[in-house]
């Protein structure tokens, strides 16, 4: 019975593939990724070190996504890959999805995952996630002993974000561009300013790290981008 693979290629840096992502890459029959409407695919890209191996028959499946906050949109954009995917799956030929990040860490695998686990065998590779590469690009620890940690989104409305800054010694604020002024007044209004961080295109060639976020311009972001707010810590006076 073919397999669908859910792989992660992680936030950007072709070398932070697993080596289990490469090889499912390099030796699937057909391989399967979203697109914008120029055809241009972020995960085709970050996994292109994986490509160099594959066969000339290889096949792929590529899902165009409209550049719009339409659901109905995207849902039909899933329902159409969906549907291509499976009949590759019952004609027996094994797919590989590759996804940004991690498949089921807001991941777009999730949407395909619902769509075809009933009726077909899912494997999940995990990747490096975004929040995972801006820890080690901040060399911060996320959390430590006892201390809460918490992801939301941009998102969310106000007073959720307003009560994640108030609750958690630890935070990671993902898809923070379009939310990046609401962002940095509630920061300033919990009195967490100095301790946030701000990141964009985590592990890749444009990289961008601020750790002074009240010099950020009170402007939109892009859509790869997220805070990372952590208490100040000594951790050598810290004792298990």
């Amino acid at each position: 019975m073919a397999t669908l693979y859910g792989v992660g290629v992680g936030p950007g840096d072709p070398l932070l593939l697993t080596l289990k992502a490469c090889q499912l890459i390099a030796n699937a029959p057909v391989v399967s990724y979203l697109a914008n409407e120029q055809g241009q695919s972020q995960a085709k890209h970050i996994a292109r070190e994986a490509f160099a191996q594959v066969s000339e028959e290889q096949q792929y499946i590529v899902i165009p996504m409209p550049m719009s906050t339409d659901r109905t949109l995207a849902n039909a954009a899933y329902d159409k890959g969906a549907a291509s995917i499976k009949t590759a799956l019952d004609n027996g030929l094994d797919v590989v999805f590759l996804c940004e990040g991690d498949p089921l860490f807001f991941g777009s695998f999730s949407y395909l995952l619902q769509r075809l686990e009933a009726q077909h065998t899912v494997q999940v590779i995990p990747g490096v996630s975004s929040v995972h590469a801006a820890a080690a690009a901040l060399q911060i620890p996320l959390t430590i002993q006892s201390e809460s940690f918490a992801v939301i989104s941009g998102r969310h409305s106000d007073a959720q974000i307003k009560n994640a800054l108030l609750t958690h010694d630890s935070l990671v604020i993902m898809k923070a561009g379009i939310a990046r002024s609401r962002i940095l007044a509630l920061l300033n209004e919990t009195g967490r300013t100095e301790q946030a961080n701000y990141l964009e295109y985590i592990s890749r060639d444009n990289q961008y790290i601020n750790k002074d976020v009240e010099q950020l311009d009170n402007i939109k972001g892009p859509y790869f981008s997220l805070f990372v707010i952590t208490k100040k810590r000594d951790l050598r006076s810290v004792s298990d």
